[in-house]
């Protein structure tokens, strides 16, 4: 039970005591957001004492970032502000949509809904700030929610997400037993 109150405390002190700072510069504010949010949905897993959980998002943790910089090695994009050549895909956005998904995904939309807020506010403010356009950003997002969506299940209840396909759209409703 400690190490669970441990863990969103920490979660917690990520989230908002450096964003109180951060008002004038959102570039702190989403490097601040791209660790917190990945720490908030693991300190979840610690809290609830779900060691399933956890696992998932180690899962879904390690590949968003693998395949993150695996892209960014691979294709060589250069940053609007000219900074250097890694634009491709958002390495910030990949990570904050990785805990935002993880969280909606394992544990309900009360808890993705504010985080995948919190999320987007980071990929706005990369392009705000001129160090991603649209798309790298949109690729980011893609990829952490790809990787939570693939590897975590839901905790309890019933889980409604959405699909699509060649075929159409549709909802899928889910329920751990």
């Amino acid at each position: 039970m400690l190490k669970g109150i441990l863990a969103v405390t920490l979660a917690t002190v990520l989230v908002f005591i450096p964003l109180q700072q951060a008002n004038a510069n959102s570039d702190t504010a989403a490097d601040v957001l791209r660790v917190a949010l990945p720490a908030a949905a693991f300190g979840m897993t610690q809290y609830l004492d779900d060691s399933e959980g956890a696992t998932q998002f180690y899962y879904s943790f390690a590949s968003t970032v693998a395949a993150t910089y695996v892209l960014k090695t691979a294709i060589h994009k250069n940053r609007p502000d000219g900074s250097d050549n890694d634009a491709f895909p958002s390495g910030h956005t990949s990570m904050a949509f990785q805990g935002a998904a993880f969280l909606q995904r394992r544990y309900g939309w009360q808890y993705g809904a504010p985080a995948y807020a919190l999320a987007s506010y980071v990929g706005y403010s990369r392009v705000k700030n001129d160090h991603h356009d649209t798309r790298d950003v949109l690729a980011g997002a893609l990829i952490g929610m790809a990787a939570s969506y693939y590897f975590a299940e839901p905790f309890y209840g019933v889980q409604i997400t959405p699909t699509a396909g060649l075929n159409g759209l549709g909802l899928q409703f889910s329920k751990h037993w």
